[in-house]
């Protein structure tokens, strides 16, 4: 069966593992956000078995998406949903949030709908896991990411790498907060937002 493949994310998974067995929970329900090939969700969901993971991405990938969890999942990834964070959302909160390699393709609108969201189907004190490259203070943390930035905006205008800064003010906006942040291979970072309690706020 010829599955969906991305290189990235072979090379990524390994790290971004690394981080994600520091800071998730030990129990609950954890949705991935643009899931693609799968590759990510079939690594992750064995070394947590306390964690129910709810793959999801936009239409098209589903199939592909499938075929690869049926093939090589374990018992703990759930049934794959249609997700666009645009206009469709799963009915449910979950414990935490991860999406890999999605805020430089997405428009900004895209994005203030990601963290929209996310927030609204994060239960308090849950964190949303966001991986990708990122720019600091408003300059590139390398030459490469430059150079890609540029390629991403030949495609589409709307694409780019975001900058640390604007993605916290923006989870500030929709009651979540950046924690911390972790440098990984290749000039990418690991953004760790918490949901605040928001009904103890003020107080």
């Amino acid at each position: 069966m010829n599955l969906p493949y991305s290189e990235s994310c072979e090379r990524n998974k390994k790290p971004i593992l690394d981080v994600l067995l520091r800071i998730l929970p030990a129990v609950g329900t954890v949705l991935e956000i643009g899931s693609c090939t799968g590759q990510h969700v079939v690594y992750f969901a064995p070394r947590f078995p306390g964690l129910s993971w709810q793959p999801s991405d936009r239409q098209e990938y589903l199939q592909g998406l499938g075929s690869r969890i049926r093939l090589e999942g374990s018992g703990n990834i759930l049934t794959p949903v249609r997700l666009n964070v645009l206009d469709s959302w799963p009915q449910c909160e979950f414990d935490a949030a991860y999406s890999a390699n999605t805020s430089h393709i997405m428009g900004w609108q895209a994005v203030c709908a990601m963290f929209e969201g996310v927030s609204a189907h994060l239960r308090p004190g849950g964190l949303f896991c966001l991986y990708g490259p990122f720019n600091r203070d408003g300059e590139f943390t390398s030459p490469s990411n430059a150079d890609f930035d540029q390629q991403l905006r030949a495609r589409d205008p709307h694409m780019g790498i975001r900058d640390i800064a604007d993605l916290a003010s923006l989870a500030n906006s929709h009651h979540m907060s950046l924690e911390q942040g972790f440098e990984l291979p290749a000039n990418n970072q690991m953004l760790v937002f918490r949901r605040n309690d928001v009904s103890n706020a003020g107080k």
